[in-house]
């Protein structure tokens, strides 16, 4: 029996509800060989003979099965079917027939009323059939296939419940079984809940059981495309033709796929090769049913959409004579008449039809009739765009809780909607929006309306080329371009995109990349010279470009070609212009002649203007070109009153106010006038739109309290609409209620519940630094997202409702439903942690989780770092899975998506940066460089970081890739100097900085840097030619903050301390410069010879040589001085960041130590070792950490930190602290007496501080260089090698400028002990020069050196 081969009678079952009536044959032929003369096969074989429409044969092969019991109810139900399609129909045999039915209903059996049910069933007749099989189920309690088939009854049903309750039977029947059909209704339930996962474990049973069973394959396809996951629907339609080459299926998925998402054939919509087969295949069908009026219906609206309105009308006529009551025939004659200028005649007809349908409901065809019709005859804007958003809102209605489908992309109908969009664009502005300004209102419903087509068929080139329209005129200019960009790698020959894409440069102010990509227009296809369009961006490239006369030229050539008078929806064929493209022209004929100094010719041209274009929709728009001239004239008075003139009822009204608005506030100074013209705006065209125009304002004139106001009144009639949302909490913020801003962001998420106040809540929060509260609702954010996703299960069937309630909420233009709902994939129970990314999701939904997880970092940072990079781990991997859905989905979007995972990949390197994880750090940002490989940003930190590394070579590269992209990058160039500074080549390094100076003196931050360099260089000399250099750029120069730090940090370098001081002093108050002059002054106050603190090499040399108890006394007292001017200082120092607030607390801890008293000192390095917890490897902490452990006599732990920080790399802003440490290092190392680990130690100061030679005399190394040769000049003292130690003393004197006694005084003394007495005599005199009570010098050494040279 066939009844025991389950996946046989599953596939006959599959194929006859898919009225796939052949293969039915062939299925029931094969079974019939199997199980010969079968009752059942031999039905369903004249079943699919019935459904060809071979009545006769059907009528036969049903008459010799009528009498077998098991087929005999369905057989006679089929029998009665069959007679009543015949075109005689034998009203005797249904008769008899019906008698029979009724006689045989009695005593039927339970298989004869199961295959009864079925055979209703699949004639569509559900009641009926759930009678007949609940009678099955009386007569046969047992009976699975009977629970099987009551499933997929109810599983028919357009009623949720009835839909709920097939789980029930089909469960009921699949006890203890694996029967192919109940198992393939299980798929069916779990995909219309959208439960894709359960769908596909139960398809998977399948598939292992009966892997040669094609039905289940085309399941799995469907499945696979619900989910929207292309790459396994396109595998499962090929393992499918393997399988069978003919497949319906298959072929139809894989055609769509390489139509409209590869864009194999350049596009299917309106491709004329396309439409013609398609044309001639209909045809050909027509031919063999010439009675079939949908045939017809089908051919007018593809001649339509091959811009044949004749032939179109033609066979809408032919269907309206094979079927009178035909409203779509009857609908396509009217667009006919519309298209072809008949108005009148459609406008009676549209009245007619009007009637008719408010019996049959709205339809979206003529209502959108209705808008052209509207657009047609010139009426009111407002008129035309409601019935569009009309036509929309009923195109989209039927669409609601449609997977991704065959149905979903037909009902889609992306030529339609392009229709409409195109309508909607006619009332759009013609010029991008300028910056500041909102977008209009229609742009974004065309967006709405565009999205989805964009979205499944990114490979239709009219949808992307209309949609990059609506980028470029909302001022979206990067996003437009890309979507032409890829417009053009689908048609490289594309017209339409080469002028738009050059119009893009033109509106960026890209007048070179405009004319090339005009040309590169003209090579591709030379027709676009024959477009007047061609020649107007040209002229307008040379007009803003500055070259009048030839602009001026060319706009007169274009001028002279016939405009086009009757508007078609045609592309033009021949070189005319139409109205509106003679207005702009004029208009920039006229701008041109003004910038050209030639106003009366402008006027001129003006005036024919307005005369050639009175009474015509273009009349204001020249009417507000009218206003400029005016205005450039100085004639206010006249442009306002024109602007006045514009009544609210044309179009331009809305322009003419904005533009009045402008002149008040911009010309006349008057925000009263200025804010009056916005409160008539809301007066004469109330709506949300104006009213966010005056919300903005009263925002503009400072005034946040009235623009709360405005807001909040919108807000209550459009309590959806994000930019409202968003405007208010902004408003907040500016009036800086903060509280009321987080209670209102608070109150808004949870009526709307819109994800993208999260973040911006979020945002605030941090600003606020309330960092557990700004955490607490992102982790709310993405825990509802995954909420959400496992609302789909099977338990829960209502998720579907609540995401669709959330998308309509999100949505700009909520006219429009979600239109393609993302499928969900529902999780284990009890996974509630982050992992909610890993579900299937919607693009934009996955993109908000990702900047709610960058936030969620940046909130991390500032109070759980150890989170940070788990929490950018999860974004990167979401991101990862963005990018490899948008190629497919929104290829568009593939460069901003770019951006953003370098710009993750950034964070990362900044986050191991900031831990000193240099190796993880270079990784991350060439994984950065991975997405965005000219990103000169990243090639610039990693130069950073290759030069910290010491990896020089590595460094000079990049820094010569950034300077060949951009020969006068700044920071390149510096950091090529810092490089040739590394490599000792001073002169090379000091030429690229002086480079920079030439072209910018004022430049102080480069001025600072080059202070230092001239510093290590021994060239400081030079430093004040670069300062003369500055006060030549403005008499002001030597006020500003940046010229007196720069003047500081020179005097204190050369030994004037006091001089320092002063400078500092003046840019102590500045946001810039003054922490970093706060820092220096409070070193200066606490070590203003620039001692080495905690250092004692020299201590027993001072106390027992140079100072007598007067002296020590006035050095404590000058000391503490320092400290308390130190302390005064830091308590008028305000940091504004978390560095800032950290070298506060450095800075404090250091006068404490200044003090040298062991409490004081104790609690210090208590402060410096938590500093150094906190941060990891941080060199100032360490070092202070040392200067206390050596005050306190702990020099074992004083020598564990110092020999820690010997082991980092030398850098430029860390090399004063890391120098100390090697000199106090080296101290200790002299004091223990290992004199060769001091003088390597000393040798690495030298080595950053200008060459080992000996520097003319008048040149100034470091500071710490000249330590270095003083600590030299020591261990050679101690060696009693005088004369080695006298030269060091030499070079340690010189480079301090003179300016140490102490160093002038162990100087003296080797000269004396290497009997150069003339040389020991000059230092004295030198010393005592500046300092004549300097103790002992005269006593000890002069006196003596002079006594050694009498006779």
């Amino acid at each position: 029996m066939s009844s025991n081969d389950s996946s046989l009678m599953a596939g006959i079952i599959y194929y006859s509800k898919e009225k796939y009536f052949r293969h039915v044959q062939q299925a029931t032929a094969v079974g019939l060989e199997k199980f010969n003369n079968d009752p059942v096969l031999q039905f369903f074989k004249a079943y699919g003979v019935l459904g060809e429409e071979r009545i006769q044969d059907a009528i036969s092969s049903l008459e010799s099965i009528q009498n077998h019991p098991d087929v005999s109810l369905c057989s006679i139900m089929a029998l009665i079917y069959a007679h009543k399609c015949c075109e005689t129909i034998d009203r005797e045999a249904i008769q008899e027939l019906e008698s029979s039915l009724k006689e045989v209903r009695k005593t039927a059996s339970g298989t004869a009323l199961y295959y009864a049910g079925l055979f209703l069933w699949l004639m569509g007749r559900h009641d009926k059939a759930r009678e007949y099989i609940d009678r099955t189920l009386k007569v046969s309690s047992s009976s699975r296939e009977g629970y099987v088939l009551r499933g997929w009854v109810d599983l028919s049903s357009d009623k949720p419940h009835t839909v709920k309750k097939s789980i029930k039977y089909l469960e009921h029947g699949l006890q203890d079984t694996k029967d192919v059909l109940g198992l393939m209704g299980k798929v069916m339930y779990f995909m219309m809940l959208q439960n894709y996962s359960g769908a596909l474990e139960v398809v998977n049973q399948i598939t292992v059981t009966y892997g040669s069973f094609l039905p289940a394959l085309v399941l799995k396809m469907r499945l696979f495309l619900a989910r929207q996951d292309w790459e396994q629907t396109v595998e499962m339609g090929h393992r499918i033709l393997e399988k069978d080459e003919s497949n319906i299926d298959a072929c139809q998925i894989l055609a769509v796929y390489e139509l409209a998402r590869e864009g194999n054939m350049t596009a299917c919509g309106r491709h004329p090769a396309i439409l013609q087969l398609v044309c001639s295949f209909i045809e050909r069908t027509f031919v063999a049913a010439s009675s079939d009026a949908h045939m017809a219906t089908e051919l007018g609206y593809l001649f339509i959409l091959q811009d044949q309105v004749k032939e179109a009308s033609l066979w809408y006529s032919k269907a309206m004579k094979l079927d009178e009551s035909s409203v779509a025939a009857l609908t396509g004659i009217i667009w006919c008449q519309i298209l072809d200028g008949h108005l009148e005649e459609a406008e009676h007809q549209l009245e007619f039809l009007k009637e008719v349908q408010q019996s049959l409901g709205k339809s979206e065809v003529l209502v959108f009739l209705q808008a052209l019709l509207a657009s047609k005859k010139h009426r009111e804007e407002q008129e035309a765009t409601a019935l569009l958003k009309e036509a929309a809102e009923l195109h989209f209605s039927g669409m609601q809780s449609l997977p991704m489908s065959s149905e979903y992309l037909e009902r889609l109908d992306p030529v339609f909607l392009v229709c409409i969009a195109k309508e909607y664009l006619v009332f759009c502005p013609k010029q991008p929006r300028p910056p500041g300004q909102l977008v209009s209102p229609l742009l974004k419903q065309v967006a709405a309306i565009l999205n989805p087509v964009v979205k499944v068929a990114p490979a239709l080139i009219e949808p992307l080329y209309v949609m990059a329209q609506v980028k470029y005129l909302s001022g979206e200019l990067e996003h437009a371009q890309s979507t032409l960009q890829r417009c053009l790698e689908l048609d490289p020959t594309s017209v339409d995109a080469h002028l738009l894409m050059s119009q893009i440069y033109l509106a960026q102010g890209n007048f070179a990349m405009c004319s090339h990509s005009l040309e590169l227009g003209v090579s591709h296809n030379f027709q676009v010279r024959d477009y007047p369009l061609y020649h107007f961006i040209k002229a307008k490239a040379l007009n803003k470009s500055g070259d009048y006369p030839e602009a001026i030229k060319a706009l007169k050539m274009i001028i002279k070609l016939p405009t086009l008078r009757t508007e078609e929806n045609k592309k033009f064929r021949g070189p005319c212009v139409r109205p509106s493209e003679r207005v702009s022209i004029l208009l920039e004929l006229a701008d041109a002649l003004r910038m050209n100094g030639e106003l009366h010719e402008a006027t001129k041209v003006m005036q024919d203007a307005i005369n050639e274009f009175s009474g015509t929709p273009e009349e204001t728009r020249i009417t507000i070109a009218n206003v400029d001239l005016a205005l450039s004239k100085g004639n206010v008075d006249l442009a306002l009153s024109v602007l006045q003139s514009i009544t609210p009822k044309q179009p331009c009204y809305m322009e003419a106010k904005e533009k009045m608005a402008s002149i008040y506030l911009q010309t006349r100074k008057d925000a009263r006038l200025y804010i009056g013209c916005y409160r008539e705006l809301c007066e004469y065209l109330p709506g949300p739109h104006t009213s966010l125009l005056l919300g903005d304002a009263f925002m503009n004139i400072q005034e946040p309290e009235k623009a709360l106001e405005v807001y909040d009144e919108a807000y209550r009639k459009n309590p959806h609409d994000a930019s409202l949302i968003s405007r208010i909490g902004q408003a907040y913020v500016k009036t800086h209620q903060y509280t009321k801003a987080i209670n209102y962001y608070e109150a808004a998420q949870k009526i709307s519940g819109q994800d993208f106040l999260c973040c911006d809540l979020a945002e605030l929060l941090l600003k606020l630094k309330k960092f557990n509260k700004a955490e607490k609702v992102l982790k709310q954010a993405l825990d509802y997202d995954f909420a959400c996703l496992q609302a789909d299960t099977p338990s829960s069937p209502s998720g579907w409702g609540r995401e669709q309630a959330l998308a309509g909420a999100l949505n700009p233009a909520p006219i429009l439903p979600h239109p393609l709902p993302p499928p969900p994939t529902p999780q284990g129970p009890g996974n509630t942690t982050l992992s909610f990314h890993f579900a299937v999701k919607d693009i934009p939904s996955m993109m908000n989780d990702v900047k709610c997880l960058l936030l969620l970092a940046k909130v991390y940072k500032s109070h759980k770092k150890e989170d940070v990079t788990e929490t950018l781990n999860k974004a990167m991997d979401l991101q990862s899975r963005i990018l490899k859905r948008v190629p497919l989905e929104q290829p568009e979007m593939i460069p901003s998506q770019k951006q953003l995972a370098a710009s993750i990949c950034v964070q990362f390197g900044e986050y191991y940066l900031a831990e000193k994880e240099y190796a993880k750090a270079v990784q991350s940002y060439k994984d950065a460089l991975s997405y965005t490989p000219v990103d000169n940003k990243v090639v610039l930190e990693l130069a950073r970081l290759y030069l910290l590394q010491g990896h020089l070579d590595l460094c000079e590269q990049h820094c010569a890739i950034l300077l060949q992209t951009a020969k006068n990058h700044e920071t390149a160039s510096l950091m090529m100097a810092d490089l040739m500074f590394r490599r000792q080549k001073y002169e090379a390094a000091i030429n690229l900085y002086h480079q920079v100076l030439e072209k910018a003196p004022d430049n102080f931050p480069v001025l600072n840097k080059l202070i230092d360099l001239l510093r290590r260089s021994g060239k400081l000399e030079d430093a004040p030619a670069f300062f003369e250099l500055a006060k030549k750029m403005s008499s002001r120069v030597p006020l500003e903050p940046g010229f007196n730090y720069c003047r500081g940090i020179y005097c204190w370098h050369i030994g004037q301390p006091n001089e320092a001081l002063k400078f500092l002093n003046k840019a102590r108050k500045d946001s810039t410069w003054g922490q970093s002059a706060t820092y220096h002054m409070v070193q200066i106050c606490l070590n203003p010879d620039n001692e080495i603190v905690g250092g004692e090499a020299f201590e027993h040399l001072v106390t027992e040589s140079n100072l007598n108890a007067r002296s020590f006394t006035s050095r404590k007292e000058l000391e503490q001085h320092g400290v308390r001017t130190a302390e005064k200082l830091l308590r008028e120092f305000y940091p504004h960041s978390a560095g800032g607030h950290t070298q506060l607390r450095l800075l404090q801890s250091l006068c404490l130590l200044a003090t040298r008293e062991r409490a004081n000192v104790e609690v210090a390095l208590s402060t410096f070792i938590e500093m150094a917890q906190a941060e990891k490897d941080s060199i100032p902490a360490l070092l202070a950490m040392a200067q206390a452990c050596s005050l306190l006599k702990q020099v074992p732990k004083a020598r564990t930190q110092l020999k820690r920080l010997a082991k980092a790399p030398w850098t430029l802003a860390e090399a004063d602290d890391l120098e100390r440490s090697w000199l106090l290092l080296a101290d200790i190392y002299c004091q223990g007496g290992k004199f060769d680990l001091a003088s390597e130690l000393l040798q690495r100061c030298v080595k950053y501080n200008k060459a080992r030679r000996a520097p003319p005399l008048g040149l100034f190394g470091g500071w710490s260089c000249c330590k270095a040769y003083e600590y030299m000049g020591f261990i050679m003292e101690r060696e009693q090698s005088y004369k080695d130690a006298a030269t060091n003393y030499e070079l340690a004197w010189k480079y301090s400028h003179y300016a140490n006694p102490a160093t002038g005084f162990r100087l003296a003394f080797n000269y004396l002990k290497d009997k150069r007495f003339v040389e020991a005599i000059e230092v004295c005199h030198d010393v005592l020069r500046e300092h004549p009570n300097y103790p002992k010098i005269r006593e000890e050494i002069l006196e003596k050196a002079q006594g050694s040279l009498r006779p």
